[in-house]
């Protein structure tokens, strides 16, 4: 049986394939300025300048935003090299992985 993990990493994939993902520090942080994203992602492993980076960008403009996975984990589930950060440009998208993760929606 899938773990929730797995499911948000099936979720991200899906969500890539519909093309309501933005990854990358660069274009998730230009989406977010645009008010594009809904969720936004940072790796575990991601460095602590682009934690904070992501953390005041998301709660000045009342995105949430989580701490998952690693960078090799996050990239592979969307078919792409390491990433540190993903920004989930759907709502419904966005609130199911929060869902999955058992943190209230958006």
């Amino acid at each position: 049986m899938k773990t929730n993990k797995d499911k948000i990493y099936s979720f991200l994939g899906l969500a890539t394939r519909a093309r309501k993902i933005v990854s990358g520090d660069d274009s998730t942080l230009l989406e977010l300025k645009r008010g594009n994203v809904k969720l936004v992602i940072v790796a575990d492993d991601a460095s602590d300048n682009t934690k904070k980076l992501f953390k005041d960008k998301s709660s000045y403009r009342n995105i949430p935003y989580v701490y998952f996975s690693s960078k090799l984990e996050l990239g592979y589930s969307i078919g792409k090299a390491p990433r540190s950060v993903l920004g989930v440009k759907d709502v419904n998208f966005a609130n199911k992985i929060l869902e999955l993760m058992e943190i209230p929606k958006i």
